[in-house]
């Protein structure tokens, strides 16, 4: 059986979905962006406030779960422009421990949810 996982301390979804759904000792992650989830605004400062805040809602959730970023498998990073991915990258390995950190892709796209620079999901297995 799955469950939806919800987090008051991350953003609601902006579409029929759940932010996340965990089934047996896996949790997928809908995609993350950055919205502030106290005051509902988007964070697009910068790049590297964008990349903060969308990392702050998907430890939210984890939190939400009972997990934590350590147990983070796999991720799938979309940006909106691939001359963001040097800020981004420094950003999102700060979250990790090198040695396991999680496998991972990260494309270009052409268009995000509010037109945000970047976009997170991830898988989590206990």
């Amino acid at each position: 059986m799955k469950r939806a996982i919800i987090s008051q301390f991350a953003p609601e979804p902006i579409g029929p979905y759940n932010q996340a759904i965990l089934k047996g000792d896996t949790l997928y992650m809908s995609g993350q962006i950055a919205i502030n989830p106290i005051t509902n605004d988007l964070v697009l400062n910068d790049i590297k406030a964008e990349s903060h805040q969308v990392m702050k809602n998907i430890l939210a959730v984890l939190k939400a779960a009972d997990m934590t970023i350590d147990q983070v498998v796999k991720t799938t990073i979309f940006l909106k422009k691939m001359e963001d991915f040097e800020a981004v990258n420094a950003v999102y390995g700060s979250y990790f421990c090198d040695s396991i950190a999680p496998a991972r892709e990260t494309v270009a796209v052409l268009g995000l949810p509010k037109n945000v620079n970047i976009e997170i999901s991830m898988i989590a297995i206990r």
